[in-house]
């Protein structure tokens, strides 16, 4: 991890001054301190990241009781478990006596959490099992003494968690997306590869460089090859897609766009967003030369030149081709560490090395993700530079950026 110098003067004021002042220069990028203020990344993750709703896992990752997979945000970790009662649930991997953590294997399956420290054993359901000789202590309440919960949605077999006990409803907006996303079958997909790429930058850089395709024709040859996004002018190639895109793949709706993201989400960072968008010519899907790579997803019945771009979620985003899926997950570690895990979905029948080579279907994601890496940790060594003045967004290119910034902006002036 590279170090970064930050102010002693690292006060409420002094956030509040620039605050102000990146409000007052709306279209521009924002100042170094946002990347470099310890205060800020607490403002952050209290405000911002343990209040939305993130992507956690999938159903096929915990098909049996007591299945787990951890889930690691900045400092703190979250067990995601299927109970005995097959219910799947976000537990706060801390013990309830005094703080140690509970569960240490990244995945696995247990009948119990079993804390290492002094012995208080968990179900599966986050209630105390056992807590050693506290007989002792009058009053002593079991009852009162289960691992803390996250709240949870699971939608289309996502799984997603939410550490704001009043966060707003996620089910509701996500119904928008039904007849798109419904129709890769996701609930029934098969998790064919995922990776975590730990970028040494701040998660917004990781983030910002997701949200615009302004750099997708200098960094990205592969992906610009095949994907119209990367052309300003890509309305024409998308537009005899959609007029064809219901004929062709069977599916009524898949064409369909929404978007309510940021600023203009349904409640507090439950953003959604769909559209498709076109390939060029002679190219069918995302893999190195386009052509396909797993058998068609859900109820695609044929390609359409056609990918599904999704949002759910301020930090989750899919792009989704007929014949499989791709989904991006954004999660700060530290100020200057940034988790972007990348997971690859292909139709639930599928069998490795007899209708897909895992490969070729990871092979564009992951290379692009390599480049993805490499202008980002530039971009941060840069905007860490006492000499960086903030420039003017491209007005199409970088829109989405911009309503991320201006939200961004405005959820840390309410709280601050």
């Amino acid at each position: 991890m590279s170090l970064i110098a930050t102010s002693l003067d690292d006060s409420a004021g002094l956030m509040a001054a620039k605050l102000r002042a990146g409000r007052k220069r709306p279209g521009h990028a924002i100042d170094s301190y946002f990347y470099r203020s310890p205060r800020v990344y607490e403002t952050e993750l209290s405000e911002i990241i343990f209040r939305s709703w993130l992507y956690a896992g999938h159903v096929s990752e915990m098909p049996a009781a007591g299945d787990y997979l951890l889930l690691e945000i900045g400092e703190d970790s979250l067990i995601i478990v299927r109970g005995d009662d097959g219910e799947i649930r976000a537990l706060m991997n801390i013990c309830r006596h005094r703080g140690a953590r509970v569960c240490e294997g990244a995945a696995g399956n247990r009948k119990t959490f079993v804390c290492p420290y002094h012995g208080w054993v968990y179900n599966t359901d986050g209630s105390l099992k056992a807590a050693r000789e506290m007989h002792m202590l009058e009053g002593f309440d079991a009852a009162g003494h289960g691992l803390k919960q996250a709240r949870v949605v699971v939608y289309m077999g996502l799984i997603f968690i939410n550490c704001d006990p009043d966060a707003a409803d996620f089910n509701g907006p996500l119904q928008n997306l039904n007849d798109q996303l419904g129709a890769y079958d996701l609930a029934r997909a098969k998790l064919a590869h995922k990776q975590t790429y730990t970028i040494a930058a701040n998660w917004k850089l990781v983030l910002e460089n997701y949200l615009e395709c302004y750099h997708c024709a200098t960094s990205h040859r592969a992906y610009s090859r095949s994907h119209t996004l990367k052309d300003v002018n890509h309305e024409a190639v998308d537009q005899a897609m959609l007029a064809r895109t219901e004929a062709v793949t069977g599916v009524p709706g898949i064409g369909r766009h929404y978007e309510k993201t940021y600023g203009e989400a349904e409640g507090f960072a439950c953003c959604v967003y769909t559209s498709r968008y076109g390939l060029y010519d002679g190219y069918v899907t995302g893999s190195k030369d386009g052509q396909p790579v797993a058998p068609l997803m859900g109820r695609i019945r044929a390609y359409d030149g056609g990918v599904g771009d999704f949002q759910m979620g301020p930090l989750t985003f899919m792009l989704n081709y007929p014949d499989h899926c791709v989904l991006y997950r954004f999660i700060p570690r530290d100020l200057n560490s940034t988790d972007m895990e990348v997971a690859w979905f292909v139709r639930g029948d599928a069998v490795e090395g007899v209708d897909y080579d895992r490969e070729k279907l990871t092979w564009l994601w992951h290379h692009t993700t390599l480049e993805d890496e490499y202008i980002i940790t530039r971009n941060s060594a840069g905007v860490n530079s006492r000499f960086f003045e903030p420039g003017p967004y491209h007005p199409e290119f970088e829109n989405d950026l911009q309503a991320f910034m201006s939200w961004y902006l405005a959820t840390l002036a309410k709280s601050n």
